[in-house]
This record gives C-alpha cells, sequence and structure tokens, in this order.
C-alpha cells in the first residue's frame, strides 16, 4: 500500500516518471495525501539549488526567487497554480453552488483567476526574494516546497466532504485520518525548526496551514467541499503564507 500511495504521490505531484499504482483506492489515495511533502522532496531540492546557485554567481534575490519558483511550477506541471486560478473563479463567479463548479471544471481561467494568480506570485517571488536577502533563503524555498504540500493531508482530512461525486477531489476526499494529518503538521513544523531560526520555522508552517484552512473552509461553505481544483489552491496559499513567515 505504501509503494502504491508514494508512486500516487510522485506522479500527481511531480512530472517524475514513475510506474503506475498497482491499485488506487481510498487507502492509497489517502496515504498519497500524507506522502504528498516525501514526494517533492526533488522539486524542493531544485528551488534551493538554483537559490543556492543565483547567490554565488550574485544574481538579484528577486530573479532567483522567480527561477526557483519557476521550476517547481515546470516540475509539477503548474498543477497548483491552475487550481487556485480555477478556483478563485468559481468563488467569485456567483453564489449558485451548481454554476461556481461549473467554472471551475471548465478549466479556462477569467479576470478573477488571472488577478489571483497574478498576485499570488508575485507574493511569492517577493517573500522568496526577502528570505534569500535575510541570508536564509536556501532553507525557505525548501521549507515552502514541501509544508505547501503538506496541507494536502489536511485538505483530505476525515470530515471533508467532496464536492462533486467524482474527480480526484472524491477519490481523496476524507481519506486521511486526522491523527495522520496532525502527525504531518508536527513533523513539517519540527524540520522547519531545524533549518529556520525555530521561531521562524514554526510560524512559517503555522501560517501556511492557517492559509490554506482559510481558503478550505471558504470552498467547503461555498461549494460544499474540496475539489482537485481547490487542493491545488490550498497549495500555492500555503506556500504564500510559509514564504511570507520566512522573508524576514
Amino acid at each position: 500500500m505504501i509503494a502504491d500511495a508514494l508512486k500516487m504521490a510522485v506522479g500527481t505531484l511531480t512530472t517524475v516518471r514513475v510506474p503506475a499504482p498497482g491499485v488506487i483506492d481510498r487507502r492509497v489515495a489517502g496515504g498519497a495525501m500524507v506522502l504528498g511533502p516525501l514526494a517533492v522532496v526533488p522539486l524542493a531540492a531544485v528551488a534551493s539549488l538554483i537559490v543556492f546557485l543565483g547567490e554565488l554567481i550574485g544574481l538579484p534575490a528577486f530573479a532567483s526567487a522567480a527561477l526557483a519558483l519557476g521550476a517547481v511550477a515546470l516540475g509539477s506541471r503548474g498543477l497548483h497554480l491552475d487550481g487556485l486560478a480555477d478556483t478563485a473563479d468559481g468563488l467569485g463567479a456567483s453564489y449558485d453552488r451548481a454554476r461556481a463548479l461549473e467554472v471551475m471544471r471548465r478549466g479556462d481561467s477569467g479576470p478573477t483567476g488571472i488577478a489571483t494568480l497574478v498576485l499570488a506570485l508575485l507574493v511569492q517571488v517577493g517573500a522568496l526574494a526577502g528570505a534569500i536577502s535575510a541570508g536564509h533563503g536556501i532553507a525557505a524555498a525548501a521549507v515552502a516546497v514541501v509544508a505547501g504540500r503538506g496541507v494536502l493531508s489536511l485538505c483530505c482530512a476525515r470530515g471533508v466532504p467532496s464536492a462533486r461525486p467524482e474527480g480526484l477531489g472524491a477519490t481523496v476526499a476524507g481519506s486521511v485520518p486526522v491523527w495522520a494529518a496532525a502527525l504531518v503538521f508536527a513533523v513539517l513544523a519540527g524540520a522547519a525548526a531545524l533549518v529556520l531560526p525555530w521561531w521562524q520555522g514554526l510560524a512559517a508552517v503555522a501560517l501556511g496551514y492557517l492559509a490554506a484552512s482559510a481558503l478550505l473552509a471558504r470552498c467547503v461553505q461555498r461549494l460544499g467541499g474540496v475539489t482537485g481544483d481547490v487542493l491545488g489552491g490550498c497549495v500555492e496559499v500555503s506556500v504564500a503564507g510559509i514564504l511570507l513567515a520566512s522573508s524576514f
């Protein structure tokens, strides 16, 4: 089960080619959401390496941050960024739940989605540039990528419904035991406290989870639950929150 869960996590969250899972059921799906942070360790390593090389050759902090986050987006097929844009469009489209879900399903980005995406990327890049200038950009990049995917277990914890009867959201919604989601948070917060100043590491992960929780609560209220787009949106706002707390 663990092997299948890791294959699903890597295949879903990254462009790394892995064999298809032997079986995909709710147990495997829940395991994949728990193992999300582990699956993106290669992306975190690439982002940190770009920041390191940027510092080595004297690139402006903003340029290094943009390249690092661009590499992460490329390595994840822009999946979460697309989810953020679609979620913003759905939430901004109509108070009618069915209408909002239909807008999200179409996949094309409207003005609300585009504006949200641009603002989120500006916050992420600017905050990572701040962390680079403060001297801990390498660690901040790694924590943001890894802990940002940790919120997937929160969004798929027991009790969180699916907004649709089909799709990725229906497969993973409510598939993670609450204790497992709490354990992922504790491990990530502890790890962040080791690689960043301890208080900043704890604050970064906490702020990332808080940002994701706020979006999750809004989507459950408006849409009736989570979709694959909502999961991606929660990842991106979490990354923004983590980087903001790491930027000084």
